[in-house]
């Protein structure tokens, strides 16, 4: 199999994370992917994935799955790793939600990164404000699940984590951590696990 990729992608990242767990690396090739890049590569990923983004998983059969709870579930269905999408009850409506919610953080941390490369005197300071309280109101609301217990190690944890280390990654002044212990010391002790640390967006 072969994934489309960029080492900076939240959604990469998540997906990646998941291989390791699932001890599936070894089948996987990382090829390059960049859909903002030259007209020759952002070609070559709309002809995998016709929206043009990344991730997209192309099978030892030539078929292309996309984008990346699609391919989560699916390698979730492969690999020896622990389940990390139950595939009934309420532990399946969990895991799927805090995947959403993990994505949405990393879908609002992305639009602020890219509002904040258009010229000053184009950017919205609306889109910015909300996209923004977006990335606090998840924050708050993890905190006070936490408040319940501890996550289990599943899908949404895991795109919870690449959200949140994508936010340090690329908007360090978003101070996420600020009266949320409970949120900084979960993700501090899953940023101690082999699948994060060796999946870390390059330095630079």
């Amino acid at each position: 199999m072969r994934l489309l990729s960029s080492p900076t992608s939240p959604y990469v990242r998540k997906v990646r994370m998941v291989l390791i767990e699932k001890g599936l690396s070894d089948a996987v090739t990382l090829a390059p992917g960049a859909p903002m890049g030259s007209e020759a590569e952002a070609a070559a990923v709309r002809s995998v994935n016709p929206l043009g983004k990344i991730p997209a998983l192309v099978l030892d059969s030539g078929e292309a799955l996309y984008d990346s709870p699609v391919i989560c579930e699916y390698l979730d269905q492969l690999g020896a790793g622990p389940q990390l999408l139950p595939a009934q009850g309420a532990g399946r409506w969990t895991a799927l939600r805090r995947q959403a919610l993990g994505d949405g953080v990393a879908d609002a941390a992305f639009n602020l990164v890219m509002e904040h490369r258009r010229p000053a005197e184009q950017r919205s300071a609306e889109w910015l404000g909300r996209w923004t309280d977006a990335l606090h109101n998840a924050a708050g609301a993890l905190e006070v699940e936490l408040a319940a217990g501890d996550f289990a190690l599943d899908l949404g944890a895991i795109a919870v984590a690449a959200a949140f280390g994508y936010l340090d990654f690329r908007l360090p002044q978003i101070d996420w951590r600020a009266g949320r212990p409970r949120l900084t010391a979960w993700f501090a002790e899953f940023s101690q696990r082999a699948a994060f640390k060796e999946t870390a967006p390059p330095k630079g």
